[in-house]
């Protein structure tokens, strides 16, 4: 019934995921490790958010996407597991944990202490981690309990908001690109 086609679903977007992730790999296959698998996580999210953004304005002007929107939930999760995926590789691998270096600052030795040598770096990364904190809050509430929970039209406004996480991503990515 109901529990297996979105049982469905959520194995063939997590398929497609996994494959989308591969693929990226695959093309930035001569890039050291932690930079190939942070921008194949990265650029698979942006594919799956893309979609979930897209399918419902296409599917106006092309009703035979009309089942695709049925996607939009799990494609919407998915591309958000990507980007924490995404962000923890970076916080690992690039940065190490050093939080401050995440927005920009670096040790500078003759003064003693941290200062902030790459503005747009730590700009761009305070975007990507309020576009991921907002991807939580619509990924938790991307379930039928939460539009019981929160009410048709408070779990509508929420949804409807994701045009913010859209916009914060695409920031985001024009920085690194």
């Amino acid at each position: 019934g109901r529990n297996a086609r979105a049982g469905f679903r959520h194995l063939l977007v997590l398929t497609i995921a996994a494959v989308l992730v591969f693929l990226f790999g695959m093309v930035h296959g001569d890039w050291d490790p932690m930079h190939r698998w942070n921008r194949a996580t990265a650029d698979a999210s942006f594919v799956l958010l893309a979609f979930t953004m897209g399918i419902g304005p296409a599917a106006r002007f092309w009703p035979k996407l009309l089942s695709l929107i049925a996607y939009r939930r799990e494609c919407g999760i998915y591309a958000v597991v990507l980007a924490l995926a995404h962000a923890l590789i970076i916080i690992e691998g690039w940065v190490q944990f050093d939080l401050l270096g995440l927005f920009g600052f670096v040790f500078h030795p003759d003064l003693g202490h941290q200062v902030m040598l790459q503005h747009g770096f730590g700009l761009a990364n305070l975007v990507g981690i309020v576009a991921l904190a907002y991807g939580f809050v619509l990924a938790a509430t991307s379930n039928d309990r939460s539009v019981r929970f929160l009410g048709p039209q408070v779990w509508k406004f929420v949804q409807t908001a994701a045009f913010v996480l859209w916009a914060l991503v695409v920031l985001h990515t024009a920085y690194f690109l």
